[in-house]
C-alpha cells in the first residue's frame, strides 16, 4: 500500500495525479475513523465519493481525447474538490473529535480546488 502523507507533506507533491490520489487515500482513512450513526451514515459515502472522484477525474482529464474533453474533466475535478470541502465541513460538526484532521483535509481540498480553478480559467 502507498505510504499516506499528511496534507502538509502533500503540498510538496507537484504531480497532480499523485497528489489527488493521496488526497483520496487520506479521505478513505479519515472516513474509517468516523463513528457510525444515522448522520454520518449519510455523510461518509458522500465524502468518499467526492474525495476519491477528484483523482479519478484528473486521470480522465490527463487522458482526454480533446481540449473540450480535458476542460470538461477539469471542471468535474473542480466541482468534486469543492464538494469535498463541503462534506469535510459537515464532518467537523458530525464528528467533533476528528475536527482537526478534517480541517487539515479541508485545506488540501481548498488548494486542489484553487489549482483546478486556475487550470479551468486558463482554458476559456
Amino acid at each position: 500500500m502507498t505510504n499516506v502523507l499528511t496534507p502538509k507533506e502533500q503540498t510538496k507533491i507537484y504531480d497532480p495525479e499523485e497528489r489527488t490520489a493521496r488526497f483520496g487515500e487520506n479521505i478513505i482513512l479519515l472516513c474509517k475513523k468516523i463513528p457510525q450513526n444515522p448522520i454520518t451514515q449519510r455523510l461518509i459515502p458522500q465524502l468518499i465519493g467526492a474525495g476519491t472522484s477528484v483523482g479519478a477525474n484528473y486521470c480522465e482529464a490527463d487522458d482526454a481525447e480533446s481540449k473540450k474533453d480535458f476542460r470538461h474533466k477539469i471542471c468535474i475535478c473542480k466541482k468534486e474538490s469543492r464538494e469535498s470541502k463541503h462534506f469535510l465541513r459537515m464532518i467537523n460538526v458530525a464528528a467533533p473529535e476528528l475536527q482537526e484532521e478534517a480541517k487539515t483535509f479541508w485545506q488540501e481540498a481548498k488548494e486542489l480546488n484553487l489549482i483546478f480553478n486556475s487550470i479551468y480559467s486558463r482554458l476559456k
